[in-house]
């Protein structure tokens, strides 16, 4: 009987360099695929006006960071078109459109991408609590209102900015910011500016 070797035995007769070299090549292309992914979501995405609330910065090892809250980030599915019994960690894609004010207000949320009408765009999130208290008319969260409403992340929570700079931004009153995120086809999202009063604060190269 022909005994083929297996993997470990294989590996186990490629020099260590080559190992190592190896590893550093495929470590290095999904980094390389990461950063494509971002630069392309960056320069081609559609754009949309997001409200939003910063809170505490500061992370001492990669410089200064916002922690940024949306007002898409509490939604009240019962307002809204779509799915009504949504569960914490799926994942949802949120219809959005223009308000009045110009800054995007969700209008639907779905488990699967939806169709959009001119102007709107979707965007992909997660669903991280359920029963959680409706927002005001100021955006702050009012259990009065009733304990319905889910929070859903979409990976703009995060915004690093220049090192002695997160402070300034967190000292800023929430209705002076505003994020312009970039939205891929495929429902993916960046953060690609931020302003306070309409003014440019920082721009995320794509790079």
């Amino acid at each position: 009987m022909i005994r083929l070797p297996v993997a470990d035995q294989l590996i186990g007769r490629v020099p260590v360099l080559w190992r190592a070299l190896a590893a550093i090549l495929i470590l290095g292309g999904l980094i390389l695929m990461l950063v494509q992914s971002r630069a392309r979501i960056l320069s081609a995405g559609t754009e949309v006006k997001l409200a939003t609330a910063p809170v505490d910065p500061r992370d001492l090892f990669r410089g200064d960071y916002v922690i940024l809250n949306y007002k898409i980030s509490t939604l009240d599915p019962a307002a809204l078109d779509g799915e009504k019994a949504l569960h914490r960690n799926q994942t949802v894609y949120v219809r959005l459109a223009p308000a009045a004010d110009g800054f995007a207000e969700a209008r639907g949320i779905y488990l699967a991408r939806p169709t959009t009408a001119a102007g709107e765009s979707v965007i992909e999130g997660r669903v991280t609590s359920t029963g959680s208290c409706l927002a005001g008319a100021d955006g702050e969260p009012d259990c009065d209102l009733g304990t319905r409403a889910i929070r859903v992340a979409y990976g703009l929570e995060s915004y690093f900015v220049p090192q002695g700079t997160g402070g300034a931004i967190e000292r800023t009153e929430r209705k002076r910011i505003e994020i312009i995120a970039a939205i891929a086809p495929s429902g993916q999202a960046a953060i690609k500016r931020l302003l306070i009063d309409g003014k440019l604060v920082h721009r995320e190269p794509p790079y």
